[in-house]
């Protein structure tokens, strides 16, 4: 308990700044989408991009410290066989019928949470709830992003399974973190969408078709690229970690041609219409009102369970290690490949 107690300091403590959508991806995805928005709703995300920003990360503190939560970041779709992106149930209670609650958390409730969120938010506008709607914006922007990355929808979420640990980290957060800079991020206005649920299957779908190229693709490189040269090493935070090279990095997204950049560019997109459609479906309210109002208390507080919560890593961080060694695994799964 005490080792996870460690690691949930570690986690929750540590600068977001060097914590690795990565954190990186998700913060900077959660802003761009505030300049989609329309005039009727631009000036009050503008005027909290910075917590509509710096909160985009919460969902994944949250994974460590609320039962309930990890599950609703992914969707492993090809648990329920060939195809079943195109045949899943597309609604939470047709789905429960079919398959039993357990069976759907137990494998990822991405979409279905991505549509029941995107409804909360539109009740909080409805209440014009200024900090249920900012709370519910960023967690929405961060679902959202999720759907999106085609490790999400798959059991072979960090290339365990094809002996490519590290795939995750590599994809989401190396490649944006060294090469987004050059990106091109314009999406123009956000569009109301009339089925958000049909939506977020269509990010799925989307995500889920791109996987082979992920996965393929870097076996491909890793032929051609010697291990001197597939990796290098870069201090982090005082550590000196082992990263994928800026060569490998570079040559993945090439070969990639654009994917991140496009997957990247369809959250952002698709953050913004979110929000607009649950905005539209609240009946439109005037959030000017809520600008001179003063926003209190908005931090979410992170208690650690009583017993260690049964999720996945993504990143492979184990908790079988000492207090500093959980400080280095921790670094490692936010910028690396390994050991």
């Amino acid at each position: 308990m005490q080792k996870f107690l460690a690691f949930i300091a570690i986690f929750l403590f540590l600068s977001t700044d060097i914590v690795a959508w990565g954190f990186f991806a998700h913060k900077r995805i959660n802003r761009l989408a505030v300049f989609s928005l329309p005039p009727e709703m631009i000036g009050f995300f503008k005027s909290n991009i910075q917590f509509i920003t710096e909160n985009a990360v919460n969902p994944d503190r949250r994974r460590y410290a609320v039962k309930g939560e990890a599950e609703k970041h992914f969707l492993d779709a090809d648990v329920y066989g060939d195809s079943a992106v195109y045949f899943l149930p597309r609604y939470w209670n047709q789905a429960v019928e079919k398959f039993g609650e357990e069976e759907l958390r137990k494998h990822g409730i991405g979409p279905w949470n991505a549509y029941n969120t995107k409804n909360q938010l539109t009740e909080a506008f409805k209440k014009k709830d200024q900090k249920a709607i900012l709370r519910l914006a960023a967690d929405l922007g961060h679902y959202i992003g999720d759907i999106n990355v085609p490790l999400h929808t798959t059991k072979n979420y960090n290339g365990q399974l094809t002996n490519q640990y590290g795939i995750h980290a590599f994809w989401e957060s190396r490649v944006p973190e060294l090469l987004s800079d050059d990106f091109d991020f314009f999406v123009g206005q956000a569009e109301y969408i009339p089925n958000t649920q049909l939506e977020a299957w269509d990010a799925i779908i989307g995500a889920h078709l791109a996987l082979d190229s992920v996965l393929n693709f870097e076996k491909i490189l890793s032929q051609r690229f010697p291990e001197d040269k597939k990796f290098s090493f870069e201090e982090r935070g005082g550590i000196n970690t082992r990263v994928y090279s800026k060569e490998f990095t570079k040559a993945y997204n090439d070969m990639l041609a654009g994917q991140i950049e496009r997957q990247m560019k369809r959250s952002i997109k698709m953050i913004a219409d979110f929000w607009y459609s649950a905005w539209i479906d609240a009946g439109q309210p005037v959030l000017n009102d809520l600008l001179d109002k003063p926003v209190e208390d908005l931090e979410e507080k992170f208690a650690p369970p009583p017993t260690p919560l049964n999720i996945r890593e993504h990143e492979g961080i184990t908790l079988q290690e000492s207090p500093e060694e959980l400080r280095k695994s921790f670094y490692r799964a936010m910028w690396r490949t390994g050991n």
